[in-house]
């Protein structure tokens, strides 16, 4: 590996360990074997770089399940409760990377750069939450389906993320999201 991969992965790690706020530069450094000044001429910032690892982390987790990925039929509710099932197991854990996502929704403005970068990661994890569940490749969920849709899955995350972040014992797992959405979708068909 060279400098710029070394890097990104001892900001991985640092970010598993640490969380952002509490991850220097030189926490970075020591982790990947480097030196301060490749930080700035490979990512620019310390804040880029570790916005670049936390999104290399969020895409490397998988929530296909066993082998060969979801078996519930493309867009149905079993394969929406099989799929928020695999997504909840990976927020049970004591040192869950979703913790790490609060932390970082909660920097909110004081990291612009940060929130810039992860801004222009939340259509790319909008498609792909929509390609896992309605069973079709990432390139052919179109923009307008990734802008609604997939911003429809990514708001239903980021509120499972808060609440398993501040009260696992009571928040809800798969059965109850699936629930939830042949609820509404009983009520719209009713007109």
């Amino acid at each position: 590996m060279g400098h710029r991969e070394d890097l990104l992965e001892g900001a991985k790690r640092c970010l598993l360990e640490k969380g952002f706020a509490r991850t220097t530069a030189r926490d970075i450094v020591k982790e990947s074997g480097t030196n301060l000044a490749s930080i700035g001429y490979h990512y620019g910032s310390k804040d880029a770089l570790l916005a670049q690892a936390y999104i290399a982390l969020v895409e490397e987790m998988s929530f296909e399940g066993g082998e060969g990925g979801p078996t519930g039929a493309p867009g149905s509710l079993e394969r929406f409760r099989e799929v928020w099932s695999n997504i909840v197991d990976t927020m049970r854990g004591p040192g869950s990377m979703w913790r790490l996502s609060m932390e970082i929704m909660a920097m909110g403005d004081q990291a612009p750069e940060v929130r810039d970068h992860l801004a222009r990661a939340q259509r790319e994890g909008g498609r792909g939450l929509t390609s896992l569940l309605m069973g079709v490749p990432e390139e052919e969920v179109s923009d307008e389906t990734a802008d609604t849709l997939g911003q429809f899955y990514m708001t239903l995350m980021s509120g499972l993320i808060v609440q398993w972040t501040f009260d696992p014992k009571t928040a809800p797992d798969a059965d109850t999201l699936t629930e939830g959405l042949r609820q509404i979708m009983t009520a719209a068909t009713r007109t």
